[in-house]
């Protein structure tokens, strides 16, 4: 299966989803956060620092739940409008895998 490239939508989502997963975790450890999560340090670390932009919503989902986030909170910030710009819409099939 070929990947499409992300949009800078895509990619400015995912930093924003970052920065706001390190804010929640504050000072507990990535070691402790991912482990209760169910997902690898390594994984958290990677969505954290935005490599990995579009991570699967459940583990977003288990990462949101050990760090007390709702995940309305979650979608909401990380698709709040910056000034003068549309927030991000899903991609064709992208609001049915969410559903799911």
């Amino acid at each position: 299966m070929v990947r499409l490239p992300l949009t800078p939508g895509e990619v400015e989502r995912g930093q924003r989803l970052g920065a706001l997963l390190r804010l929640a975790r504050g000072e507990r450890p990535m070691l402790d956060t991912a482990l209760h999560a169910g997902v690898s340090p390594e994984t958290l670390r990677k969505i954290e620092t935005g490599r990995i932009a579009t991570p699967a919503f459940p583990t977003i989902a288990a990462i949101a739940d050990v760090l007390g986030l709702s995940l309305d909170a979650v979608w909401a910030e990380i698709n709040r409008p910056e000034r003068g710009v549309e927030p991000a819409r899903p991609r064709h099939g992208e609001r049915e895998r969410l559903a799911s």
